[in-house]
């Protein structure tokens, strides 16, 4: 990300976050301002490419991307009657071709494959987009990896950003009666397998500093309070950082495991770690000594209890972290 770990102010988190934004394009003169043009809709395009990619850093190099051929295109005096149409367009297609490109170096990821995670922290225009926040946790992005590229792209624009039909015809490149068969296929294999998250944010957010307490003081009897039966850790280091070969599952097997957390910390060489919202979620970002991130941990809570930790050591995913170069606060290390 260009300027640090948050996430780009007014992003899109949902379709209720988008209707305001939509109804409110920019203007469709080709003379638009460019500064104006990129304002207003950086926000949604960098939704859509990170929605469709799952990585911080392709889907900002997608959104300049589309940017440059926009500015091109008007620099001929292109005939663009709507920038968002024009710029959604490129961006969903940019990013359907990346995750093709991508499948090979997926199918031979070492060990289990996260999506980069993106900062949340809530900011003074957050309360726009708190409540549809679920669309960027890292169990729904994960999910959408099952899906094809297509299919991905045309859920994600349907569901999630409230596009028309018609409109995500014209982005794929299919009909209109295909793209309503795609986004009901696709909605059919996500509702099965949806994840559940606790409704109240202050609920989730102290069930969190609760659990992360627990594990720092050694508390057995509080994390089996907080850990569900079929409780489940899953681990990104891409092979070039401490990670867990494969998910670990149980609230007995995952105890064992995060009694030996101060263990994974030595090894990652973490020096502090502050509380933070990670995808939406609840987690924590642990720094070593230089501020660099080296550990990103997102939460799912639901019923009361953690249903799944998440951590990301994969330095390379991490790197869009290290610009923002923040120390932990005290009261949170």
């Amino acid at each position: 990300m260009a300027a640090g770990a948050q996430v780009p102010n007014g992003v899109t988190r949902g379709k209720n976050a988008l209707s305001g934004d939509r109804k409110a394009d920019v203007r469709s003169e080709p003379d638009a301002p460019r500064t104006e043009v990129y304002e207003q809709l950086r926000p949604l395009l960098f939704s859509i490419a990170y929605g469709i990619v799952g990585g911080v850093s392709e889907a900002e190099d997608i959104v300049q991307e589309a940017f440059l051929r926009f500015h091109r295109e008007q620099r001929e005096e292109a005939d663009i009657e709507s920038p968002r149409a024009w710029l959604s367009t490129v961006t969903t297609r940019l990013a359907i071709n990346h995750v093709r490109s991508a499948r090979v170096r997926r199918e031979t990821y070492v060990g289990t494959w996260l999506p980069e995670p993106l900062l949340t922290d809530p900011a003074p225009d957050a309360s726009q987009f708190a409540e549809t926040a679920d669309s960027l946790s890292m169990a729904f992005l994960v999910l959408l990896e099952s899906l094809s590229p297509v299919e991905r792209a045309v859920f994600l624009l349907r569901e999630v950003f409230d596009y028309d039909y018609d409109e995500i015809a014209e982005v794929v490149g299919k009909t209109e009666e295909n793209c309503r068969q795609i986004a009901l296929r696709a909605r059919r294999h996500v509702e099965a397998r949806k994840p559940r998250f606790e409704t109240s944010r202050e609920r989730r957010e102290e069930l969190a500093r609760r659990f992360f307490e627990a594990v720092g003081e050694g508390d057995t009897e509080g994390l089996l309070l907080l850990l569900a039966d079929d409780v489940i850790v899953y681990s990104d280091g891409g092979g070039k950082a401490s990670a867990l070969p494969h998910p670990v599952s149980g609230r007995d097997r995952v105890l064992r495991l995060l009694m030996g957390f101060s263990q994974w910390m030595e090894q990652l060489r973490a020096d502090g770690m502050r509380l933070a919202e990670v995808n939406g979620q609840p987690g924590a970002v642990l720094f070593d000594r230089d501020g660099r991130a080296v550990l990103v941990i997102s939460l799912d809570i639901a019923d009361g209890v953690i249903q799944a930790f998440r951590g990301i050591s994969n330095p390379e995913k991490l790197r869009h972290l290290h610009a923002a170069g923040r120390r932990p606060r005290p009261r949170d290390t």
